[in-house]
């Protein structure tokens, strides 16, 4: 578990609270029906209306990346292909078909059969790059549900302010009921802009973040494996691959 998001998460709404209780609000103010119906669920609506059904899928399957990252060891990589390398010098590239099934990756899977079937080094690369392409490009519109809903549920929080404030424009004959009416009109607009700049807007950089980072680790894992196609020894490998590493 990634202990920082975690965290982030609970300050999230910590700060709400803390920042209500310091400026003289009552807690309770805080929570309005009406508005979480126009915030939470106008946004889902335009999520519904603008999304993919499969794209928003996939952005619901990828939060618990948030909070789990995947576990990233390029050096490990790197270091499990400069022992496939010594296994072909050995053995030949169909020593490596044993090896295939204990992986769990299907790109490792897919680009150790390429090399057991003896294809040729940019043949490789045109398969493995063009599936990596694919793979990035469809989790990045997956994280980019989130942005949008960043940009939908401030607005939606407007338009809980603006109703809010119809409602009591309706009945100024009580002005004991002014104040308190305007103020719960402008929950809606808590809701709205603390949903997508401590929420929504973070989630969204972050799983980009994470994309970027597995395309990284299977770039080294293609350049490895054309190296090892190519018949560079394992100190040549390692030398190229480690340029990745920061």
């Amino acid at each position: 578990m990634d202990v920082i998001s975690i965290i982030g998460t609970i300050l999230a709404f910590v700060v709400l609270i803390v920042g209500a209780i310091l400026k003289g609000t009552d807690v309770s103010a805080l929570w309005n029906p009406a508005a979480f119906v126009i915030v939470f669920i106008g946004t889902i609506s335009a999520l519904l209306l603008h999304t993919q059904g499969k794209v928003l899928k996939r952005a619901l399957g990828m939060l618990k990346m948030v909070y789990k990252p995947p576990q990233l060891h390029p050096s490990d990589l790197i270091s499990r292909v400069i022992g496939w390398s010594e296994i072909s010098r050995r053995q030949g590239l169909l020593g490596l078909e044993s090896h295939i099934d204990a992986e769990n990756d299907p790109l490792v899977k897919k680009g150790l059969q390429l090399l057991v079937d003896g294809s040729e080094p940019e043949a490789i690369r045109t398969v493995l790059e063009l599936e990596v392409e694919t793979r990035e490009q469809a989790d990045l519109h997956a994280a980019k549900v989130y942005e949008q809903a960043g940009v939908y549920s401030p607005t939606m929080g407007i338009i809980g302010a603006v109703l809010g404030l119809m409602a009591v424009m309706r009945d100024l004959t009580d002005p004991a009921k002014l104040g308190h009416g305007i103020a719960a009109a402008f929950v809606a607009t808590i809701y709205g802009i603390s949903l997508a700049n401590l929420l929504l807007l973070p989630i969204g950089a972050r799983l980009k973040s994470l994309i970027n980072k597995q395309t990284q680790v299977r770039e080294i894992l293609i350049e490895g494996l054309i190296s090892i196609a190519e018949g560079d020894n394992p100190r040549q490998i390692e030398s190229k691959l480690q340029g990745y590493l920061v």
